[in-house]
């Protein structure tokens, strides 16, 4: 009977192993990522270049490059004022959108006068910028590559999928939040 009771107790100690953690089905190597990374490279270089040669044979207007990718040239400047646009004020502004090749997306009269709360509404990254580089009275065509514009997705109507897009932009009026 000794020998019974030493057997099942050596088959208890020994069955007894910890929990053993499964093995993943599949391993990721992040390929799909780095695919990704390089195609939306190749596509900004792509678009950059095409920017560039606009820019290059418009060489009777000035392009500025600003600090969030997008190139712009006044048409209208004021010089009465040094005030742009800041957070919660309310700007008053019309814009169109163009492709690279001058095709009309969508025109002023399409779009119509637009009351934007800055940074508190959703426009399209882009034009979000575009309106804090402007004063009241200023008007400017900017160029947005297509991460600026609508993206991937588009706007799920006229504008497709990486269309890099041209707008023209002009403020109207720029009121000033009230400070508390």
């Amino acid at each position: 009977m000794r020998v019974v009771y030493l057997v099942l107790l050596l088959a208890l100690t020994c069955g007894c192993n910890g929990p053993e953690p499964r093995k993943p089905v599949q391993t990721k190597t992040g390929s799909f990522f780095k695919a990704s990374v390089e195609r939306s490279r190749k596509l900004l270089e792509q678009e950059e270049k095409k920017i560039q040669q606009i820019i290059t044979n418009d060489s009777l207007k000035h392009y500025t490059h600003s600090a969030s990718g997008s190139w712009y040239t006044y048409l209208a400047v004021n010089d009465s004022t040094n005030y742009t646009p800041q957070t919660d004020d309310i700007v008053v502004l019309n814009y169109d959108i163009l492709t690279l090749d001058n095709d009309t997306i969508y025109s002023k009269q399409d779009i119509g006068v637009v009351t934007y709360k800055v940074d508190k509404q959703e426009l399209f990254l882009g034009l979000r910028n575009a309106v804090k580089l402007l004063k009241e009275n200023e008007r400017a065509t900017f160029l947005f590559p297509s991460s600026l514009a609508f993206g991937y997705h588009g706007d799920e109507n006229k504008i497709g999928s990486n269309v890099p897009i041209k707008s023209t932009i002009t403020i109207l009026q720029i009121e000033k939040q009230q400070e508390n």
